[in-house]
């Protein structure tokens, strides 16, 4: 896969990635589905020939939906702002989203927004969409946002400040704290803030409500590295706190999945020769944090 992103997106499903992919291309004007790639070899999560990952574009940005098998399914933890000129758009998005989705927050007008409605669509994605207000600086039209709560209450500016000490092109932008008097919220903690990662916007909320979810590896954020010393340096800086997984996986101190992965690693699975493409995929299936040589021996 190429891309300009640093930071791309990836979604776990169990044997529903490809139909996610058109689904998601079907309803935005602005998307492309990309790249279908199979198994090279019988995988934990599915047998040699069956889709493993369907790549798409939306608004320019690069998602990757995985068939992971049934173990995570996605909540609101993670949403996507979906920011619009048009209440037309958004309404129509709308009544998409809702086709056996489940409205978190109904569409309708807000001290923030003459039109904003929180949403999860019938494949467990959550959408934010919002009417651009005149008077707030303007931001991309498509933003993921994460939401802390219950044990990650009034740890938000904390992540900001994390996630900013380890990515280059990195900046603070609106920070929204809550007032007096919106119990059970917490005068000061973080209502709505927002911040840059490698020249990528990234929204952040708090919320002391019983929403009864957290962060799991169903939503992960893709790194995408040159060198062995980038894969190094992001691996050991997020994961420090936190939990490594397998196969470039990790968990940071605040619960959020990364995937730590070297851009040649892509163009191996991809490769022409299957042959190739299945050694690169084996060595890969015994890692902890990827190693590039170790990967391209592998594939010979």
């Amino acid at each position: 896969m190429s891309t300009e992103q640093k930071i791309t997106y990836c979604l776990w499903f169990n044997k529903k990635a490809e139909d996610i992919a058109t689904f998601y291309t079907s309803i935005f004007k602005n998307s492309t589905l990309n790249t279908v790639q199979r198994n090279p070899i019988d995988t934990p999560s599915g047998d040699k020939g069956t889709v493993l990952t369907a790549n798409f574009t939306i608004e320019g940005n690069h998602f990757m939906a995985l068939n992971g098998g049934p173990d995570f399914k996605l909540h609101n933890s993670v949403s996507f702002f979906l920011h619009s000129d048009s209440p037309d758009e958004i309404d129509e998005l709308w009544q998409k989203f809702a086709d056996g989705g489940n409205v978190f927050m109904p569409l309708d007008k807000y001290p923030f927004s003459d039109k904003y409605g929180w949403i999860q669509d019938k494949f467990g994605l959550s959408w934010q969409l919002m009417l651009n207000n005149p008077e707030f600086e303007k931001r991309p039209r498509l933003m993921p946002s994460l939401l802390f709560e219950e044990k990650l209450y009034g740890k938000a500016e904390e992540a900001i400040h994390f996630y900013l000490s380890i990515f280059d092109d990195s900046k603070i932008g609106m920070m929204e704290k809550y007032p007096a008097g919106m119990e059970p919220d917490q005068e000061g903690k973080i209502m709505y803030g927002d911040f840059m990662l490698a020249n990528q916007w990234f929204a952040i909320m708090e919320s002391a409500h019983d929403h009864s979810f957290e962060f799991n590896e169903a939503f992960s954020f893709v790194v995408h590295c040159d060198t062995q010393e980038e894969v190094d340096h992001f691996w050991y800086k997020l994961s420090n706190g936190g939990k490594e997984l397998q196969c470039g996986w990790l968990k940071d101190k605040y619960g959020v999945t990364w995937q730590i992965i070297p851009k040649i690693m892509i163009q191996l699975f991809e490769n022409a020769d299957r042959e190739k493409a299945k050694r690169a995929m084996k060595a890969m299936m015994t890692m902890v944090k990827l190693d590039i040589k170790k990967l391209e021996e592998a594939a010979g």
